[in-house]
């Protein structure tokens, strides 16, 4: 009997006699270092009853950052009293073997590596907040982590065909494209924060409990739209409005992201200093970066830099932090809201169906953009697996909006698979900020420069 009768077989005793008869489920985590994210999601996966037993595998190539994160799972397990099992290695192959779960949280070429694709744009005059998922810096991320991303997929086909895999790291449209593209027998979904959390932000601004409000989003990663959001079945897109026009607090939390709702009539999901950098209208003026990105009491206005300064700051400071959490004399197991919990469960646990936005290929989802590119839409977890919701058409102005973001990425992935550096500056000529600051020499120039930081970690480009 095959893994996945197995797991059905146990699940429908389990149903049958409502007895503790688990499959004994396998999570893998590549790029488990990130320490806070990972305990967070082992504590909230853990949290359910039918992976309390399970193996929790934990890879990076970081030992050091492998030894606290092991330590923290440990300390989880030994408080909440579970059976669970956990393997840390830096050997991508034994944590994938026989996996039935896998995320994916890595950060090919670290902080020192990412942070020219900061600072060598601005040089040129393009001013990038974050620089993890579109335009120059978020392309030539995806060139550094699309060739490993395709290594992990062949080892996850080879290994565990058949798993779950949620994919956290970014650039995520870009990354998700080329591995869904490239291995399309596996089951591969993009993850992002911002749909809840933007979800519960307009919930507070209107005073709304979030168990009342449902709402339906759908566009590309960092800047889909909620094309419905209601309270109690009622649209609540008017309150939404009064709130932002008429509360300048509210107003001031996120200035970006509120001028885009007042002007193109539906909320984006991404905050305001990263959709600074994915249009034309914020960010090419000094002048319009003091009045939209500077000022907003939102967690990132606009500030130049804002996650690398992050980062820098706290190359000193990250082991105490971590030290300090694994002293504590109480940790807190109460499950969390991550999504990569809640589809474990759907699929692998007790079969709660559970609905999320994640990012897969658009094959007759969002009528109006571009057939294949990655979307992220409404997505139901099941035992059936995943199940991506077809949408429609979005909002015209929404619809264009998506379509150059989306065409530019479909160039930079193309020319990821590749190795062609002519595409590479067609999709970054063509990205809104970089042409609303540079010319076509000025961006050739940049391009170039860029290339060269980057040659050892790109040499299949010729």
């Amino acid at each position: 009997m095959d893994k996945q009768l197995t797991r059905s077989f146990i699940v429908y005793l389990w149903t049958k006699h409502k007895k503790e008869c688990w499959y004994m489920t396998k999570f893998a985590f590549i790029g488990a270092g990130s320490f806070g994210f990972t305990r967070s999601l082992v504590r909230d996966i853990l949290s359910f009853p039918a992976f309390h037993d399970a193996t929790i595998a934990l890879m990076d190539i970081d030992e050091e950052r492998l030894s606290y994160i092991h330590q923290a799972v440990d300390r989880i397990i030994e408080e909440g009293n579970y059976g669970a099992k956990v393997i840390a290695t830096t050997d991508r192959v034994e944590a994938l073997k026989d996996a039935d779960g896998v995320v994916i949280t890595i950060l090919q070429g670290g902080v020192q590596v990412w942070r020219h694709d900061i600072e060598i744009p601005k040089k040129y005059g393009v001013d990038i907040n974050v620089g993890d998922t579109r335009g120059p810096a978020g392309i030539f991320r995806a060139l550094r982590t699309i060739p490993v991303m395709l290594d992990i997929c062949k080892d996850i086909k080879e290994y565990c065909p058949n798993a779950i895999v949620l994919n956290y790291t970014n650039p995520m449209a870009m990354l998700c494209r080329a591995m869904q593209a490239e291995y399309p027998e596996l089951t591969i979904t993009g993850l992002c924060h911002s749909v809840q959390g933007t979800a519960h932000m307009l919930a507070r601004w209107i005073g709304a409990p979030m168990d009342e409000i449902t709402y339906k989003c759908a566009g590309i990663n960092h800047q889909a739209f909620y094309l419905e959001f209601k309270w109690n079945g009622q649209d609540a897109y008017p309150l939404i409005r009064k709130a932002i026009t008429e509360n300048p607090d509210i107003y001031n939390e996120e200035q970006v992201r509120n001028e885009m709702f007042l002007h193109l009539d539906y909320y984006v999901t991404e905050s305001s200093g990263h959709n600074s950098e994915y249009n034309a209208w914020f960010r090419k003026r000094p002048d319009l970066i003091e009045k939209y990105c500077t000022h907003g009491t939102g967690w990132n206005p606009g500030e130049y830099a804002y996650i690398l300064k992050e980062y820098l700051a706290r190359e000193d400071t990250w082991k105490d932090e971590i030290k300090e959490w694994l002293n504590q004399e109480k940790i807190d197991l109460e499950r969390g809201q991550e999504y990569a919990a809640y589809i474990f469960n759907a699929v692998l646990g007790d079969g709660t169906m559970f609905e999320f936005n994640g990012n897969v290929r658009n094959f007759g989802l969002i009528d109006n953009l571009p057939e294949g590119c990655c979307v992220e839409v409404p997505v139901l977890a099941s035992r059936r697996g995943l199940d991506p919701i077809h949408v429609g058409p979005l909002p015209p102005q929404l619809a264009i909006l998506n379509n150059i973001n989306a065409g530019c990425e479909e160039l930079a992935v193309e020319a990821a698979l590749t190795g062609d550096k002519r595409k590479v500056f067609h999709a970054i000529c063509l990205d809104p900020l970089t042409s609303a600051v540079l010319s076509l020499q000025e961006i050739k120039d940049m391009v170039d420069e860029m290339f060269e930081v980057n040659k050892d970690w790109l040499p299949h480009f010729k």
